[in-house]
């Protein structure tokens, strides 16, 4: 693995990280009863996760044209295996943090209600203090949070299995018309403007089925109808099908990138 490689991975991490670690988040918002303070905060976060995907793009765009110009070398599809690995490490990493994050955000959610500064709530969490929390709240996860699945998700199956093909749709959608572009380099551009549709399908299954859902349950939680305990289980149950979608991801990536060849080649 070359730096430029390197580099694109590193990308990726942060921005699977951080898409895993969203789960977090709804648990800090129902146990400080502040669920849209936790938004906001996150958004932080976001922005950052969206900052990397707009440098991930370019980059892996020009390699893949360095690839095109000296076929003999090319190593395209190894590249974008590595990619979808760390998109599932990232995952792991993120899902296995979820208590130790909530725990910090939950104390980065009281802190913001009482000084109101972004500035200030920053600087605490690069402070003393905030490195002791860290360490305070440093908490792995449990193996009995996922045995405890035998007694139900709280969500539906269905939810669970749309989940893991939407995050599957997610991971693999830009990865697969990049590589189509590279099978059929005379339509690429064409492949490349197709991502938005792998994306919209998987969009629209997160925000139509999955989500309320969720948001729903949250909502539960705060009012009393529905305990923690069955809410953390239905998290560990979304982020283990997150996981799992960036392994389908990994067996969708050439089919549907003859598939979208064949898009392109058609419309």
């Amino acid at each position: 693995m070359d730096l430029e490689l390197l580099a694109i991975c590193a990308l990726t991490f942060v921005i699977h990280l951080i898409g895993a670690l969203a789960y977090a988040v709804r648990i800090a918002g129902v146990r400080t009863r502040r669920i849209a303070i936790s938004f906001a905060l996150f958004n932080i976060l976001v922005l950052v996760s969206r900052t990397s995907n707009s440098f991930q793009g370019p980059f892996l765009a020009k390699r893949i044209e360095e690839d095109l110009a000296s076929p003999l070398t090319a190593h395209v599809l190894s590249d974008l295996r590595w990619i979808l690995l760390t998109a599932t490490l990232a995952t792991l990493v993120g899902a296995l943090a979820v208590p130790t994050f909530q725990r910090l955000f939950s104390r980065a959610v009281l802190h913001f209600q009482v000084h109101r500064s972004i500035a200030k709530m920053l600087l605490h969490g690069f402070a003393k203090g905030g490195l002791g929390a860290v360490r305070e709240a440093l908490t792995p996860p449990r193996v009995r949070q996922v045995t405890a699945l035998k007694g139900g998700t709280g969500l539906p199956i269905r939810v669970i299995a749309m989940n893991v093909a939407a995050q599957a749709l997610l991971t693999v959608g830009i990865y697969a018309t990049f590589y189509a572009g590279y099978l059929e380099p005379d339509f690429r551009v064409t492949a490349s403007s197709l991502s938005a549709v792998v994306n919209g399908v998987a969009t629209l299954l997160l925000f139509v089925f999955i989500d309320p859902q969720l948001s729903v349950m949250t909502d539960d939680v705060v009012d009393g109808r529905v305990s923690e305990p069955a809410f953390r289980r239905a998290v560990v149950a979304l982020s283990i099908s997150r996981v799992a979608g960036t392994l389908v991801a990994q067996a969708l990536l050439v089919p549907a990138a003859y598939l979208v060849v064949f898009v392109a080649r058609s419309i």
